[in-house]
């Protein structure tokens, strides 16, 4: 998976942003109101721009309209007013790197200041969440990873509080995509957030890259709900299509989610492989849509 770095934009240069489109949006609203389809909404979902490499974020945001979606991960701040335009959420606010993350203390300074950053102006814009990363292991052990990052989160963790904004640390595999990544198993994770102690950190469960580290989706999501913020989906093997050609069965695996209570949202990151990628968006929303 691949991040965009947190692009600084002040509180200025994004009402000003905002206040040029005014004259769009309510053409744009009305468009959204219109092709949005019917579904039950039992989940709130939500895209990932990222897998969409040659669609720009205007084609994407009428794409995920179409689709079902209410939302959109990983957009920079700048480019906010253009999901506003079409009632879209900023689902995840994107912050620092994967690789260097806040298990080592030299790090601290650049990822912690991405953080609060996109916590002021998640809060400022009405949005839920912001992500983190726990970084590579580069052979420190998993317990002193756990401390550090446990230490650098406190010092943030406060200000989501505070400003009601949830920092998520997102599970992924290092089996496949992101090699020597330490938070890569749910129990890892759940130790951590146990050890920061507050509501507003959590973890961004990806199903995808569960699946492959550790399987047992179900019971693990389940056991751990507590501490559960976000999800991610993608097909098993390949991060692609939610489809017979994978060997995750995905509408259980969201029956399960809302049977835990869960109330926050579902983000499609998986790589289209087909040639009408908007076509396979809207396949995995209706099969998510329990």
């Amino acid at each position: 998976m691949t991040r965009q770095p947190h692009d600084p934009i002040s509180r200025r240069q994004l009402l000003t942003a905002a206040a040029a489109i005014a004259v769009a949006a309510p053409a744009a609203t009305a468009f959204a109101e219109a092709d949005a389809p019917a579904l039950k909404g039992n989940i709130r979902q939500s895209v990932c721009h990222w897998c969409y490499g040659k669609l720009s974020l205007e084609d994407m945001c009428i794409g995920a309209v179409k689709a079902g979606c209410k939302g959109i991960d990983l957009v920079k701040p700048s480019d906010w007013p253009t999901l506003k335009k079409y009632n879209l959420v900023g689902t995840m606010t994107p912050s620092h790197s994967i690789e260097k993350g806040l298990n080592r203390k030299e790090n601290w300074e650049s990822c912690l200041g991405s953080i609060r950053d996109g916590i002021e102006k998640s809060a400022e814009a009405g949005y839920p969440n912001v992500i983190c990363f726990s970084g590579n292991r580069g052979g420190m052990d998993d317990e002193e990873g756990i401390r550090n990052c446990a230490e650098a989160l406190k010092q943030v963790v406060g200000l989501a509080e505070q400003k009601k904004v949830t920092i998520c640390m997102e599970l992924l595999n290092s089996k496949v995509n992101h090699k020597d990544y330490m938070c890569d198993h749910t129990e890892w994770g759940v130790k951590l957030a146990k050890a920061v102690g507050s509501d507003r950190f959590k973890l961004l469960y990806d199903i995808y890259h569960m699946q492959i580290m550790e399987g047992d989706v179900i019971a693990t999501l389940t056991k751990h709900k507590d501490y559960i913020g976000h999800y991610h989906t993608a097909g098993v093997p390949g991060r692609h299509e939610l489809d017979d050609t994978q060997e995750l069965n995905y509408p259980p695996i969201i029956r399960a989610i809302l049977a835990t209570g869960y109330q926050g949202w579902l983000g499609q990151e998986f790589i289209p492989r087909s040639k009408e990628p908007l076509a396979s968006l809207a396949a995995a929303v209706k099969l998510c849509d329990v």
